[in-house]
């Protein structure tokens, strides 16, 4: 384990929160949220920080493909055994997680684009993914985090997307170091206790607890978005159970996370 990784002090931090967690660095792997999804099938569902310096294969909501090079992000998965009264906005809550972290570490122009993205101006910096499977009383949730640290060198292109990824729309990346000089492994430091605090609130308090700090970043708030159905409106924010509000010519409706893709207009 390269020794600027900072395992033990993530670990020290975070498992008198979470007794049993481990802290894991891979060199590489397909993609972290596979691998401890894999682990869960297999009866292995212990509490686990599970950190790529490369994935081959990683993965982002819908399908699409998340690619770059070693040291260009950070890519990295949290998986426990969980059992909040409702799981409703649980990628918001980690969001506002994730973005409090950046902005007290001087990314203040971070903000969230529903559901499950973390922009920097009309750029993407990051996104959250997040996947579950059942466990007895509770069930297995893992809680997957990429965020672009720094541009790739000039020439450096992705692998082959599949299907899925080839028909999203672009969206132009933006990269940490453009705004904050952190590296992946600091920005780990900082992020890995703080996520795990705030998903065990999730846990305690449910989305509840989050939808104000939500509404800070929001970065939809106001703006006219087209969903990817078809539909447009006027985002008014989310609701009680973390859906988007949206306000079309047919009235106020409300969108779960599974049924669209939301872009802000130009």
């Amino acid at each position: 384990m390269p020794a600027h990784w900072p395992a033990e002090a993530i670990w020290l931090a975070a498992e008198p929160l979470l007794p049993g967690l481990t802290v894991e660095i891979l060199p590489e792997i397909d993609s972290s949220n596979s691998e401890l999804m894999r682990r869960c099938r297999s009866g292995q569902a212990e509490p686990v920080l599970l950190v790529a310096q490369r994935q081959s294969a990683g993965r982002g909501r819908l399908g699409r493909s998340w690619h770059s090079p070693p040291g260009s992000s950070l890519t990295f998965s949290f998986g426990l055994p969980l059992a909040p009264a409702d799981w409703d906005g649980l990628s918001l809550a980690v969001g506002v997680s994730v973005a409090e972290t950046l902005a007290g570490l001087g990314a203040s122009t971070v903000g969230l684009k529903w559901p499950n993205d973390l922009w920097l101006g009309q750029a993407k910096l990051g996104g959250i993914l997040i996947e579950t499977a059942a466990l007895g009383e509770k069930r297995y949730a893992v809680v997957g985090v990429g965020i672009n640290i720094k541009e790739p060198a000039p020439g450096w292109l992705p692998p082959v997307a599949g299907e899925a990824a080839a028909a999203a729309p672009a969206v132009a990346p933006a990269w940490l170091q453009s705004v904050v000089p952190l590296s992946a492994e600091q920005l780990l430091g900082a992020l890995a206790p703080a996520l795990v605090r705030d998903v065990l609130q999730f846990e305690r308090q449910g989305w509840s607890a989050f939808a104000q700090r939500f509404a800070r970043l929001d970065l939809l708030q106001g703006r006219t978005v087209s969903l990817s159905d078809g539909r447009q409106g006027l985002a008014c924010g989310v609701s009680a159970s973390g859906a988007l509000r949206l306000q079309t010519p047919a009235g106020l409706v409300e969108v779960s996370s599974g049924e669209v893709s939301v872009r802000p207009q130009a």
